[in-house]
């Protein structure tokens, strides 16, 4: 049954929908655009029925200049003309995203957002109805699956769900079901004005690019009914990702041992909620990490970190700032000697690789062996610094000292601690990591240096 064209407002099923129920106050979003002015006018139709008490939001973007100030006139002319109040601000997205790093499609989401629930909140409002419908689903889909998103991610927009700047107040998608072209048909047929949007034509939007471009080449030469196939995959990957979140809620960390025996899904859950409990982002990474490596301590940003312990229990290391140290010595290698720095011993020798037959030294805990005429007779003892590049046996380029450490899992506040060996402006021993490919030995290596260190 189309919204805006029921003939007994009784009938719609307005549970389905998720809609307030009678006697209550709804904000209905309204961008001025087909999609929320056919939702307008079907909310409109049936609040006499249903006692509603209608307030029209209105956000100005400030995209598009005249044309977002005509908007926002239109959508306040069709709100008096309807003897419904309308509240209304705008907000310069694009200075807004410049400064928080955000895209502007992100950037204006956040602030439309925060208006909404702001004007909900003054007027004591509990529901805010917006106009996504079912061609909004699919461009979600295929924009997250681009990103890289999960189950929860892919399984798109959901009638209900808790507005992202206030979760006491509940978003309603109406129109989830109803496909634009039927949108704007009810408009035609009703003679529902709107106003078009020339933005949605941008090709610097991977949203519209993905409309315009993607979807059009997928239903002529793949699958004519992509929006039936692709929300029904939707509702699948939906009902499979709400089985593992129930079961990982019911799953209590720390009361059960057999963390490591949950199907991999729910293990996902169950660290992705403690996650979200601690107010961090749980990204796919950051989940494996913890999920693979148990009581090992990973890096969520500067002075943070959590672990896992084998009950499937987060912890939240909080660390003070390391400092790098200037604290340097430099050594002549001239013939075999021993020096500590920072308490650290470290003894060197030399000798020729003996034989005809180049043999590689057999590996030994705290020694390593370097070709003796690449280091030369003086190198530099000190601590990591930023900025630092490495080159270590293996790798084509020098990478910096930070991805190397973050890469192989060492803690922040034990990298500063961690001493690096330099040679004419290089380094080619660093505490913990392989040797340098620049100073390893070769067939062609006249003489060894055997480097051994005890800490």
């Amino acid at each position: 049954m189309r919204p805006a064209a029921a003939p007994n407002p009784g009938s719609m099923p307005l549970e389905k929908f998720h809609l307030p129920q009678s006697g209550e106050k709804i904000l209905v979003a309204v961008s001025g655009g087909v999609d929320s002015m056919v939702l307008l006018h079907a909310l409109k139709k049936f609040s006499a029925a249903q006692r509603w008490e209608l307030i029209v939001a209105h956000f100005n973007h400030c995209l598009r200049g005249t044309a977002s100030d005509a908007d926002e006139a239109f959508v306040r002319k069709t709100a008096r003309e309807m003897n419904l109040p309308c509240d209304s601000a705008r907000a310069d997205v694009k200075r807004f995203a410049a400064e928080s790093k955000l895209s502007i499609e992100m950037a204006a989401r956040k602030l439309r957002h925060e208006f909404f629930a702001r004007a909900a909140r003054e007027r004591g409002i509990k529901t805010i109805a917006l106009a996504h419908h079912a061609d909004d689903q699919v461009e979600l889909f295929f924009l997250r699956l681009l990103r890289g998103t999960g189950g929860s991610g892919l399984a798109g927009m959901r009638w209900r769900s808790p507005s992202p700047a206030n979760n006491k107040i509940s978003l309603v998608r109406p129109l989830l079901d109803f496909s634009k072209a039927e949108l704007e048909q009810v408009a035609r047929e009703n003679k529902i004005r709107y106003r078009e949007d020339a933005s949605n034509l941008s090709q610097d939007i991977l949203r519209n690019r993905i409309r315009l471009e993607l979807l059009p080449l997928l239903r002529a030469r793949y699958q004519p009914g992509l929006n039936k196939t692709i929300l029904r995959v939707m509702e699948i990957v939906r009902a499979e990702s709400d089985l593992s979140e129930a079961m990982a809620w019911h799953w209590q960390p720390g009361r059960q041992s057999n963390f490591e025996k949950l199907p991999v899904a729910v293990q996902r859950c169950v660290l992705k909620q403690q996650l979200a409990d601690a107010g961090i982002a749980g990204d796919f990474d950051l989940i494996e990490s913890l999920r693979q490596s148990k009581n090992q301590h990973v890096t969520v940003i500067p002075n943070l970190s959590i672990s896992r312990d084998g009950k499937g229990r987060l912890k939240v290391h909080e660390h003070q700032t390391a400092a790098f140290s200037e604290q340097q010595m430099a050594l002549k290698l001239d013939k075999s000697g021993l020096a500590v720095f920072n308490g650290t011993k470290f003894r060197w020798q030399f000798r020729l690789p003996g034989g005809k037959s180049f043999v590689l030294p057999a590996p030994k805990k705290g020694t390593e062996y370097f070709d003796a005429d690449k280091t030369g007779s003086e190198i530099v003892l000190r601590h990591w610094r930023a900025g630092d590049r490495f080159q270590p046996i293996g790798l084509k380029s020098p990478a910096k000292l930070q991805d190397l450490f973050t890469n192989q899992k060492i803690p922040r506040e034990r990298r500063h601690k961690l001493i690096v060996a330099e040679a004419r402006g290089e380094i080619f021993w660093v505490e913990g990591l392989r040797i340098s490919e620049h100073f390893k030995l070769k067939p062609q290596t006249r003489r060894l240096l055997i480097w051994r260190w005890q800490g």
